[in-house]
């Protein structure tokens, strides 16, 4: 089984445009990401997938291989599917450049699923930890999900999911993080299939593949990680660098 890591990156994000090559620590956010991910040593290849020449300039600069893609990409994971298009590859695990303290377990548990589906009955795979800080719940900024029994996502939302209508017993939320992993040809299916209603009003890529009527299985992971949204963010990244 061939595994490679492509980072989808474009430089004008909307929230927190250049973001990526804003530093931390020494290091710009793409740098930080790319390194984080090549260092695990989980994958045959890691690419960065980008639009941008001063993000491909900052990866070659220490060494990193880079895929050009176009401009115009609905979601990241769209850019992931046009650089994969000819790449030699069995899973495929996107790991947004925003999210520079990706970790080894995370990543690791996350290829697990993937090893242990011997039938390949699982197109795609996502990770999630637990919060419980309620300005991280309300913030839309971050993303929730709910899962049934099996850890089978049920819905993502930048809304409170679920929503605790009596407050009369313990509710668990998870926020969703920015990695992916795709069977090659679910990654070119959900590519193909264009932007969907849900997924358009709640900008969540992922929401596609469940409104493609297919399923996403996430792993619980404990490990604190967040991406980079707005400026708080990098200041807080900043911090945890020195």
């Amino acid at each position: 089984m061939k595994i490679i890591s492509i980072i989808p990156a474009r430089f004008n994000s909307k929230r927190f445009p250049g973001k990526l090559l804003e530093m931390i620590g020494g290091q710009s956010v793409i740098e930080k990401t790319y390194t984080s991910v090549l260092e695990t040593s989980l994958f045959e290849k890691v690419f960065v997938a980008t639009d941008s020449n001063s993000i491909k300039d900052k990866i070659l600069s220490i060494g990193g291989e880079v895929i050009d893609t176009v401009e115009k990409h609905v979601c990241g994971s769209d850019r992931v599917a046009e650089a994969s298009f000819n790449l030699d590859a069995d899973i495929i695990v996107n790991v947004q450049a925003d999210e520079p303290f990706i970790d080894k377990k995370s990543l690791t548990d996350l290829i697990k699923i993937y090893k242990d589906d011997k039938k390949g009955l699982i197109d795609m795979v996502s990770l999630m930890s637990p919060i419980e800080d309620s300005n991280m719940i309300n913030n839309p900024n971050i993303v929730k999900v709910i899962v049934d029994y099996n850890n089978f996502a049920l819905y993502f939302s930048r809304a409170k999911i679920p929503f605790d209508r009596d407050q009369d017993h313990r509710v668990n939320y998870f926020r969703h993080i920015g990695v992916y992993g795709f069977r090659k040809r679910a990654l070119i299916d959900f590519s193909n299939n264009g932007e969907t209603p849900l997924e358009k009003s709640e900008k969540i890529e992922c929401i596609r593949q469940l409104e493609m009527g297919k399923k996403i299985k996430m792993v619980e992971t404990n490990i604190s990680s967040f991406s980079i949204d707005e400026f708080s963010d990098l200041i807080k990244a900043t911090r945890l660098s020195n």
